[in-house]
């Protein structure tokens, strides 16, 4: 090994980011979460009980996903054929996508993985370059609802693709939310032409600012596709949430299948998220 070999293998160890490697996932548990496409849903409609049967219970503390979590194929299925909440159906759209969701840390990092198979599509090619795009959000229990609703406090009727959407420059954005006062959420994407982003969805969403992620990395192997996040747990820039062992934080992903953009993915309802203790979703110490 030569010189400048052991300095960069020391300037890596120093960074504590370059040579991160993830688990062995054969060995690390996960929870299959599906996918759903949500139609022109925004958290108004959610909270207005003579529309949507569940607003009685959002507002009495009751999870999205505790009342839907084994309905929503179901639910994906009706949007996306225009049976319900959705002006716009894309003739072949995939109602729902079930995916494998795998999560670890080594104390330093924390790895999450995504492994699905392929739907059949029928979209136009909306995104030309991009064929997916898979983001997931993190909250750290400060956003009104977050625990309840997942990413829909992000979601607004107002906003550029939803149908009375009237400026096409607004984007997702919490009510309220602010970075400086902790009330946004922490936002990492993934795109299949291989483009990374770490940004947050304060009062607008923003795709830059992040420190904490270290790599992102997705292949499609047989229609099996694979995505896998390596992410520091602390030590962040604008919109980063650093994350604790024994503490959980309220999580959901979406989707961008078949070469779509905007509100024409699929998301998951609002999960929570645990660095080494209980949760939905477990990301023990490897």
């Amino acid at each position: 090994m030569n010189k400048l070999h052991i300095l960069a293998l020391a300037a890596a160890a120093a960074s504590g980011s370059a040579l991160a490697a993830p688990p062995d996932w054969a060995k690390v548990p996960g929870k299959t979460i599906t996918v759903f496409y949500p139609g022109a849903s925004p958290t108004e409609w959610i909270m207005k009980g003579s529309e949507h049967g569940g607003a009685r219970a959002l507002k009495k503390g009751e999870s999205c996903a505790s009342c839907h979590h084994d309905e929503a194929a179901d639910m994906g299925k009706k949007m996306a054929t225009g049976q319900k909440l959705e002006p716009k159906p894309i003739k072949g759209k995939a109602g729902s996508i079930p995916v494998n969701v795998q999560a670890a840390n080594d104390g330093t990092n924390l790895y999450l993985r995504f492994s699905w198979k392929q739907p059949a599509g029928g979209a136009d090619k909306m995104d030309k370059d991009n064929a997916v795009k898979l983001a997931f959000m993190l909250e750290d229990n400060k956003v009104p609802g977050a625990n309840l609703s997942g990413c829909w406090e992000t979601c607004h009727g107002d906003a550029r693709t939803m149908p009375d959407g009237k400026d096409d420059k607004k984007t997702k954005y919490v009510k309220d939310g602010s970075v400086a006062g902790g009330k946004f959420y922490d936002l990492a994407q993934w795109t299949s032409k291989g483009a990374k982003f770490d940004g947050y969805v304060a009062d607008k969403r923003v795709m830059e600012g992040g420190k904490l992620l270290v790599d992102a990395k997705g292949e499609n192997k047989g229609g099996e596709w694979s995505v896998v996040f390596t992410r520091k747990l602390a030590g962040g820039g604008e919109g980063d949430i650093n994350l604790a062992s024994g503490k959980t934080y309220n999580f959901g992903f979406a989707i961008h299948d078949d070469h779509t953009v905007g509100r024409f993915h699929h998301v998951s309802l609002g999960y929570t998220l645990g660095i080494d203790t209980k949760a939905d979703l477990q990301a023990a110490k490897q």
